[in-house]
C-alpha cells in the first residue's frame, strides 16, 4: 500500500464512519495527510486526522482516533494501529520493512518518471498569470507542469509576451497570451531576480529561480551566483544531478558485472561484511533509514507543490533524497573478488528508483537530468 493509497484508505474510513452516525462533521477533510511517525510515533505511517476532526466532531481526538483505529484494523494491508499522544494514528502495514521496501521499489521503477504522478486535479482548469518578469514566467511553467503531473489542465497568461531568450534559453513556453488573469488564483509574482539570469545557462537558472522560496531573492548577480555553475557539493543543484548520474553509473557497471536490479532486503545471510564508507553493515534501517520516507513522501510533495503552487517544495526535496541516497551508493556494488549477491541486487534497485524519483523531479522543473556528469 502506497502512502497515497494509504491516504485515500483513511479518508475513506472517515467518510463510512460519518455516512453511519459514528461522527458528525459538517465537512470531510479533501486529503488525509499521511507521513512518517514523528518522535514518540511508531510504525510506517502516521495521521493527525483524529486531532482535525475531533473539534468539529464535538468529541476528544482520542475517541475519534479509537473509532478510526477500529476501522482501519478491519481492513486489507493494515496490520496494526497505534493511538499516541493527543490522538495520532500510527499505522503498520502488511508484510514487514523488507516486503515494504520491494513494493515501495517496484511502484517506483514501475512508474518510471511518472511516479508521484495522479488524476487527483483531473477536470480542473486553474488560471495562472504572470508578471512580465523572468523569474515569474519560469515558476508559472514550473507550476504548470506539476499541475499536469497531477491532471490538471492549468490555462496560463502573462501581462506581456515572453522575451524571445526566456524562450531560448529559459525553455519557457513561447506561446503563452498576454493578458490579465481573471481566474480566482493570486498572479504569480515571486521576489524578481536582481539580474538577468539567462547567462548561467538553462539548468542552472531554472534552479536559482525555482529553488528559494518564491519570497525569496535568488542569488543571481551577486557574489554568490558562481555557486549555481560550480560542480562542488556546496551547489545543491550538483549535488541532485550527480546523485542521479551516479546510479546510472551503478547501473552500467552492474552490468558488465553480470547482474542487475531486483527489489527485496537490503542484506542477506552472510552480509554483515558489506559496508558503507566504514560506518558498519549497511541494512535497511541503517544506511537506507532516512531515503525510504523521502521515495515515499514523493506523491505528497508533487501534491503539495501544486496546491500551493511552490517548486521551491520539490526542489529541496530532491536535495533531500540526493543527499540521503549518497550513503548507499558506495555499497552497490560487489568489492573485491565478492560475488553479486542477492542484497547488492537490492541496494542497485533502491538506487534505481532514487535516481529514477530524482529525474522525474527535475523533468517537472524543465531541468535535465544527465546520465554522464
Amino acid at each position: 500500500m502506497t502512502p497515497v493509497e494509504l491516504s485515500r484508505t483513511v479518508l475513506h474510513a472517515v467518510r463510512r464512519a460519518v455516512d453511519e452516525g459514528e461522527l458528525a462533521v459538517a465537512v470531510l477533510p479533501e486529503r488525509v495527510v499521511v507521513a512518517p511517525p514523528g518522535p514518540g510515533g511508531c510504525g510506517d505511517y502516521a495521521t493527525n486526522v483524529a486531532l482535525q476532526l475531533a473539534r468539529p466532531a464535538g468529541q476528544p481526538a482520542p475517541a475519534v482516533a479509537e473509532l478510526l483505529r477500529t476501522r482501519l484494523l478491519r481492513t486489507d494491508g493494515i496490520s496494526d494501529v497505534v493511538i499516541t499522544g493527543p490522538g495520532f494514528l500510527n499505522i503498520s502495514l502488511d508484510g514487514g520493512a523488507d516486503a515494504r521496501l520491494a513494493r515501495l521499489v517496484r511502484d517506483i521503477l514501475r512508474a518510471g518518471l511518472r511516479y508521484g504522478h495522479s488524476d487527483t486535479l483531473a477536470g480542473q482548469t486553474p488560471e495562472l498569470h504572470a508578471a512580465h518578469d523572468a523569474r515569474a514566467v519560469v515558476l508559472m511553467d514550473a507550476v504548470a507542469r506539476v499541475l499536469r503531473s497531477q491532471g490538471a489542465r492549468p490555462r496560463l497568461t502573462c501581462a506581456g509576451p515572453p522575451e524571445d531568450a526566456w524562450v531560448r534559453i529559459l525553455d519557457v513556453p513561447s506561446d503563452i497570451p498576454a493578458g490579465i488573469g481573471t481566474g480566482t488564483d493570486a498572479p504569480l509574482r515571486p521576489v524578481p531576480a536582481p539580474a538577468d539570469p539567462t547567462p548561467l545557462g538553462r539548468d542552472a537558472a531554472r534552479w536559482a529561480l525555482l529553488h528559494p522560496a518564491p519570497h525569496d531573492r535568488p542569488h543571481i548577480g551577486d557574489s554568490q551566483s558562481e555557486q549555481h555553475l560550480a560542480q562542488r557539493e556546496n551547489n545543491p543543484l550538483f549535488r541532485v544531478r550527480y546523485a542521479h548520474a551516479r546510479t546510472r553509473a551503478l547501473l552500467r557497471n552492474a552490468a558488465d558485472l553480470g547482474f542487475t536490479p531486483e527489489p527485496g532486503p537490503l542484506t542477506s545471510e552472510g552480509d554483515g561484511s558489506v559496508t558503507s564508507e566504514g560506518d558498519g553493515p549497511l541494512t535497511s534501517d541503517g544506511d537506507a533509514q532516512g531515503l525510504l520516507p523521502l521515495l515515499a513522501d514523493h506523491p505528497r510533495v508533487l501534491a503539495a507543490t501544486a496546491a500551493h503552487r511552490a517548486p521551491d517544495r520539490l526542489a529541496r526535496h530532491l536535495v533531500a533524497v540526493a543527499d540521503a541516497l549518497a550513503p548507499l551508493l558506495p555499497s552497490v556494488l560487489p568489492l573485491g573478488d565478492e560475488k553479486p549477491s542477492a542484497a547488492h541486487r537490492a541496494r542497485l534497485a533502491l538506487a534505481e528508483a532514487a535516481g529514477t524519483v530524482l529525474a522525474g523531479g527535475l523533468s517537472l522543473l524543465g531541468i535535465d537530468a544527465p546520465e554522464h556528469l
